[in-house]
């Protein structure tokens, strides 16, 4: 199972404190509404070739833990 906090990281210095993947600007709430608006993960990890899949496993289990 893939432990979110190595993934996403809060930093008030960050886009205002938004929980984004590590070592990006890209934003948690970004990647839920690309998924909202239909694009797959495929689609978003071409869109985004620096994440991994596990980022956005790590997005799911962040916003359960939640």
């Amino acid at each position: 199972m893939v432990d979110y906090k190595n993934h996403i990281e809060s930093n008030p210095d960050i886009m205002l404190g938004k929980p984004v993947i590590k070592g990006t600007r890209i934003t948690v709430e970004l990647l839920l509404r690309k998924l909202a608006d239909g694009y797959g993960a495929e689609e978003i990890l071409e869109m985004y070739p620096h994440l991994k899949p596990e980022d956005l496993q790590a997005i799911s289990i962040f916003i359960a833990k939640r």
